[in-house]
């Protein structure tokens, strides 16, 4: 994808055509796709590992990184701000600490990370930024250490592109975006980048039904909503769908309702929103009593606390927890790709 297709996405937000009473907004991976596991245990955390040299500590790396990219309040994170969790969580973690020392690992030092999201957060986290940081820090101390940040974004993205494609939406997403689309107008709101957006989108013939797709570059997904909006629908008329808890801070930000994909429940959740979600929305009868419950659901579905600070935690058992499911995506996306498989009893 070049920068003019980019620059014209864009200028398709910001003049967002208001045609209908109501808006809503979509987010795309792990809501729409049933691409947030794939692209997260083949690309993102692989890459974490080869470009960082962190292979040693494999099964706490995939143990932390799942935690904050699938199973937790942070799911759905921005792809540095994740990295930011997850370095401070392995960091924090004294058995981490003893295998690092022992192998003579060093975990990545995170100053020129930390230095770009403050600089950037309240504008937008992705390679364009990055990009643009790393040459206002030519010749800096940081210089390396971002142009190495970088080049793992771009591998993530490459490697993303060449392995996670084809991935269906979930069931009953079709018709219920079929029948929004008759009283809304919608827009695509995500923190995956622009291009994969579009393809993915365009494969499975679903950009027909929204008017903009909104990606990283363009900011956050509450600023999506505020500049498609524009102050044009009331906020009761606006509806933010998605997966993870930074959805609902979106809806809030900008005083929308929010119906919750409940995570490991996807179809369930897209049923429920085309037989009855959908009519209350446009009834005007989803606030109150109805959007609490299936906040309590959700809210129930992704706990803050991680497993190994719980009481009689084994890191044998939590990683062979999931891993039928990392084996899964192997099988199906990378078959000759890099995976520690643990063997024998639980200890």
């Amino acid at each position: 994808m070049n920068s003019e297709e980019l620059k014209a996405a864009i200028e398709k937000l910001k003049n967002f055509p208001k045609k209908r009473e109501f808006l809503i907004a979509i987010d795309s991976d792990g809501c729409v796709f049933d691409s947030m596991n794939p692209k997260q245990i083949i690309a993102f955390h692989p890459k974490i590992m080869e470009f960082y040299e962190l292979w040693g500590i494999e099964s706490y790396l995939r143990e932390v990184a799942e935690f904050v990219n699938l199973f937790s309040r942070t799911r759905g994170s921005n792809r540095f701000i994740a990295l930011r969790h997850i370095y401070r969580f392995l960091g924090e973690r004294p058995e981490v600490k003893e295998v690092i020392i022992e192998q003579g690992i060093r975990l990545p030092e995170t100053t020129a990370l930390n230095t770009y999201v403050e600089a950037y957060k309240n504008i937008s986290l992705g390679n364009p930024t990055l990009e643009e940081y790393v040459q206002k820090k030519a010749e800096s101390s940081l210089e390396s250490s971002l142009s190495q940040l970088l080049a793992w974004s771009k591998a993530v993205n490459l490697t993303i592109a060449n392995k996670i494609n084809n991935i269906p939406p979930f069931d009953y997403v079709r018709e219920s975006l079929s029948l929004a689309s008759q009283n809304a107008d919608l827009v695509v709101v995500s923190q995956t980048p622009y291009e994969a957006l579009d393809r993915e989108w365009r494969q499975h013939e679903l950009d027909s039904y929204v008017t903009a797709i909104a990606g990283q570059e363009m900011g956050k997904k509450e600023e999506h909503i505020r500049i498609a909006a524009q102050e044009r629908y009331p906020s009761n008329k606006i509806l933010m769908i998605g997966d993870a808890p930074g959805d609902k801070r979106a809806a809030d930000a900008n005083g929308a309702l929010f119906y919750p994909i409940i995570p490991g429940r996807e179809t369930e959740s897209w049923k429920r929103l085309a037989k009855e979600g959908l009519l209350k929305f446009f009834k005007g009868t989803f606030a109150g009593s109805y959007q609490k419950d299936l906040l309590v659901e959700f809210d129930q579905a992704l706990p803050s606390k991680p497993p190994w600070q719980e009481p009689g935690y084994s890191h044998q058992s939590s990683y062979k927890e999931s891993q039928s499911l990392r084996k899964a995506m192997y099988e199906r996306f990378d078959p000759e790709g890099r995976l520690l498989v643990m063997e024998g009893e639980d200890k």
